[in-house]
C-alpha cells in the first residue's frame, strides 16, 4: 500500500482507510501510534463532525510541513529556493548535491536524487506529499454532505476550506510540474489509466473553486480558532489564480478588498513580545518593527494586524508541532578548522557554558547564530545585489541591517579562539591574497537573522556534555506566516503592471512596504516587473515559494505580453518549451536564475571532500521538473505526459484540455 502511494497514485479506498487511522486521532500524543486498521471504516469515521474536524486538522498540519520538515539536514522549502534566484545547494561534502541540475535532474533519478531528503533536494517530496494533500482535501469534499447535524452553511465552510487546500496544492503542482494528473475525488478501486490535464485547465478549475471558497469561508474575526483557512487567505489564493489565468482586473479588485476593506494594516512600530536573541552579549538586538514582526511568538497574536493567515507550530506535542531547524540548515558551517585566522588557527570554537574558565558570553556564536551546516546558501544576489535600489545600497533598510542585529555578515563574527593572536577581531576572508576559508560556498555568506532566528529551549537547557555541541541553537517549533498584508500590496502592484505598466500607483504599493522598513531609497519613476519581484525577494524571504512565484510570473508575462526588466517578451507557445544553458531565451524564471546566480558560470574549485569541484548548471527545460518515472510506470493502462526536454517527452500524448472532462473520466477505472 505504501508503495502504491509513493508511485503516485492509484488513490483508493484502502489508502483512505490508512488515512483514517491518522485523521481520527487528531493531534493527540497517540498520533504516530494509530489503532489497528480494522477499527476504522471511512463511511463511519468521516460522516461525523469529529471525523470532519480531524480531517481538516490533517490538511492544516500537512500545509505547514512544507516549511517545517522533520528531517535533520533538510528543509523542504529549500528546494523551492535552489530553483530560483535566491539560493543554491551548499552541502559540498555530498557528491550527489543537486548543483548540476541540467544533467542530474532526470525522470529516472527517483531513487538516488529525487528521493534523497538527507542533503540534496525535496522534489520527490513535493510530488508525493502534494498529492497526499490533495487526497486529504478530497476526503473532506467526499464526505462532508454525510455529516449529520451540520447545517448547509457549516458544510459550505468545510467545502471552502477543503477547496483552498486542494487549490493551494494544485497551484504548486502546475507551477513545479506543469501538466499533471487531476484528481478530485476518492475512488473505490485503483485507477491506472490517468491522463495528464493541461495546466491552464487545472488553473481554471481551482479558480472556480476559490470563488466559491471566498463566498463560504468566514473572516478570521468570526472564527474561534487561529490557523485555519479564513476568508482573507481564500482571497489571497484566488488573487493568484486570477493572475495566473490572465484575469488581472479581477485580481486587482480582489486585492483592493483585502487591502482597503478587510481590517488588515501593516505593522509600523514595535509590538508584542521582545525576544533579545540567543545571547544578547554576543549579538545585541536593537528592538525594531521588523524584528518583532518575524518573531514566532508575535505572528499570530491579536495585536498583529498584518497577518492574514498563519500556521501555528508551537507546543509540547511532537505529533502536532514540528521543529524548524532553520539555524542548522540555513546558517554557515563555521565551527571547524576550514575557517581560519591569519596565524593559522581555527577562528571559531564552541566553548560550552559548563566550562567557566574558557566560556565568554561575548563570543557565544553557537547560541547566537546556531550550529549551521549550510545545506543551502543564499546567492550573492540575495545578500547583496537585490538590496541596491536606484543604484544605491540602501543603508537604512531594516531588513538588511547589521547595526540593529537583523542581518549577519561574516565580518560580524569575531575570533573567539584565545590561542590566536586575532582573538576578538572580526573574521577575515583574505590575508594578503591568501584565502582563509577553504570552502566559501558552505562557510562564508550573510544571513537574514531576523527571519531565521528561532529560540531553541531544548538545546538552551542542555549545557552539560562532552561532544562540544550541546547547547548550540538549531531552531525550534515556530509559528509561521502563510499570507500577510505586505504580499497583498506586491500582488496588487503586479496586477497593475499587467494592466498598465505605466500606472504611477504601482510604485506606491512597493514604497509603502519600503517605508515601513525605514528605507531611504524609494521608487520614483516607472516600475518594472523586476522591481516588484526584487521587493518580493526582500520582503518575503522564506515565506513565499520563490520557485513557484517566479514560474507563476513567467506564465503571466507570457500570457500578457508585457516585457520583463530587460525588455524581453515571452509567448505561451514556447516560454516553457526551450532547452539549453545559453544566455538567450528561456522563460523569465530562467533569465533571473541565469543572470543572478552561480548557475551556468562554470565549475568552482573548493578544498573539501565530497563535491570538490561543483559545477552549478540550470537548463531552460528545468522550468518544469520531470514527471517522476515511478508515477508514469505505475499508471500502466494509460500514458502520463512527460515534460519538454526530458527523456520520454512525446507531444502526441493525449491530455485533457478541459478539467470537466478529466473529472468525468475519474470514475472510469480501467
Amino acid at each position: 500500500m505504501k508503495q502504491m502511494i509513493q508511485k503516485f497514485i492509484p488513490i483508493n479506498r484502502y489508502v483512505i482507510l490508512l488515512s483514517a487511522m491518522v485523521l481520527a486521532t487528531g493531534c493527540k500524543k497517540t498520533f504516530l501510534n494509530p489503532d489497528p486498521l480494522s477499527f476504522y471504516e471511512p463511511n463511519a469515521t468521516f460522516s461525523t463532525l469529529s471525523g470532519l474536524q480531524a480531517s481538516m486538522a490533517i490538511c492544516d498540519r500537512h500545509l505547514k510541513l512544507y516549511w517545517a520538515t522533520d528531517h535533520n539536514e533538510m528543509l523542504t522549502l529549500g528546494t523551492e529556493y535552489i530553483f530560483s534566484d535566491m539560493m543554491v545547494a551548499a552541502a559540498t561534502d555530498k557528491r550527489n548535491m543537486l548543483c548540476d541540475v541540467a544533467n542530474m535532474l532526470t525522470p529516472t533519478s527517483d531513487d538516488n536524487t529525487l528521493q534523497n531528503l538527507d542533503r540534496t533536494n525535496s522534489i520527490w517530496y513535493f510530488w508525493q506529499e502534494t498529492y497526499k494533500g490533495v487526497m486529504y482535501a478530497n476526503t473532506i469534499l467526499k464526505y462532508v454532505d454525510r455529516v449529520e447535524g451540520l447545517d448547509e452553511a457549516g458544510k459550505n465552510m468545510y467545502r471552502g476550506q477543503a477547496y483552498f487546500h486542494r487549490a493551494y496544492r494544485y497551484m504548486a503542482l502546475t507551477s513545479q510540474f506543469g501538466d499533471v494528473p487531476l484528481i478530485t475525488t476518492i475512488l473505490e478501486a485503483p485507477k491506472l489509466n490517468y491522463r495528464s490535464t493541461k495546466r491552464d485547465a487545472i488553473l481554471q478549475m481551482i479558480t472556480r473553486d476559490m470563488e466559491l471558497a471566498v463566498q463560504w469561508v468566514p473572516e478570521q474575526k468570526n472564527m474561534a480558532l487561529i490557523g485555519m483557512v479564513n476568508k482573507g487567505a481564500c482571497r489571497m489564493l484566488l488573487a493568484k489564480c486570477y493572475l495566473a489565468i490572465g484575469e488581472y482586473a479581477k485580481a486587482k479588485e480582489l486585492l483592493d478588498v483585502i487591502i482597503n476593506q478587510s481590517g488588515y494594516s501593516l505593522m509600523q512600530s514595535n509590538f508584542g513580545t521582545f525576544n533579545p536573541g540567543g545571547e544578547a552579549q554576543t549579538w545585541p538586538i536593537t528592538r525594531n518593527v521588523i524584528w518583532d514582526l518575524h518573531r514566532p511568538e508575535n505572528k499570530l497574536i491579536a495585536a498583529n494586524t498584518e497577518t492574514i493567515m498563519g500556521m501555528p507550530n508551537r507546543g509540547a506535542s511532537a505529533a502536532a508541532f514540528v521543529p524548524m531547524l532553520t539555524m542548522r540548515i540555513l546558517y554557515p558551517f563555521v565551527f571547524d578548522n576550514r575557517v581560519q585566522t591569519k596565524d593559522g588557527k581555527q577562528a571559531l570554537l564552541n566553548i560550552r557554558r559548563d566550562n567557566p574558565a574558557n566560556y565568554n558570553p561575548l563570543y557565544d556564536y553557537m547560541r547566537s547564530f546556531g550550529r549551521g551546516i549550510a545545506t543551502f546558501r543564499p546567492t550573492s544576489f540575495a545578500t547583496k545585489t537585490v538590496w541596491n535600489v536606484n543604484g544605491v545600497m540602501d543603508a537604512t533598510d531594516l531588513r538588511h541591517s547589521s547595526a540593529t542585529g537583523n542581518w549577519i555578515r561574516m565580518e560580524d563574527y569575531k575570533v573567539n579562539n584565545k590561542a590566536s593572536s586575532e582573538f576578538g577581531k572580526p573574521l577575515q576572508l583574505f590575508d594578503n591574497g591568501k584565502l582563509l576559508c577553504s570552502d566559501t560556498i558552505r562557510r562564508w555568506f550573510d544571513v537574514p537573522h531576523y527571519k531565521l532566528f528561532l529560540n531553541d529551549p531544548v538545546n538552551e537547557a542542555n549545557i552539560v556534555g562532552s561532544d562540544g555541541l550541546r547547547g548550540a541553537t538549531d531552531g525550534s517549533n515556530a509559528d509561521w506566516y502563510l499570507y500577510r498584508l505586505a504580499e497583498a500590496y506586491l500582488l496588487r502592484a503586479e496586477a497593475k503592471y499587467y494592466l498598465n505598466p505605466g500606472d504611477p500607483s504601482i510604485k506606491d504599493d512597493i514604497n509603502i512596504i519600503r517605508q515601513r522598513a525605514k528605507c531611504t531609497q524609494l521608487y520614483t519613476g516607472t516600475v518594472t516587473i523586476g522591481d516588484i519581484m526584487n521587493e518580493r525577494a526582500r520582503e518575503l524571504y522564506w515565506e513565499e515559494w520563490r520557485n513557484v512565484e517566479l514560474k507563476r510570473v513567467s506564465l503571466c508575462l507570457a500570457r500578457s505580453g508585457r516585457p520583463d526588466e530587460w525588455g524581453n517578451t515571452y509567448t505561451l507557445e514556447n516560454f516553457d518549451k526551450q532547452s539549453g544553458t545559453g544566455a538567450a531565451g528561456g522563460s523569465y524564471w530562467y533569465q533571473r536564475i541565469n543572470r543572478y546566480t552561480m548557475y551556468n558560470k562554470g565549475p568552482i574549485q573548493i578544498n573539501t571532500t565530497g563535491n570538490s569541484n561543483p559545477n552549478y548548471t540550470m537548463d531552460k527545460k528545468n522550468m518544469y521538473w520531470p514527471i517522476p518515472n515511478a508515477a508514469i510506470t505505475a499508471n500502466n493502462r494509460a500514458k502520463l505526459s512527460q515534460n519538454y526536454g526530458y527523456d520520454g517527452y512525446d507531444p502526441s500524448v493525449s491530455k485533457w484540455d478541459k478539467w470537466e472532462d478529466a473529472v468525468a473520466d475519474e470514475s472510469k477505472i480501467n
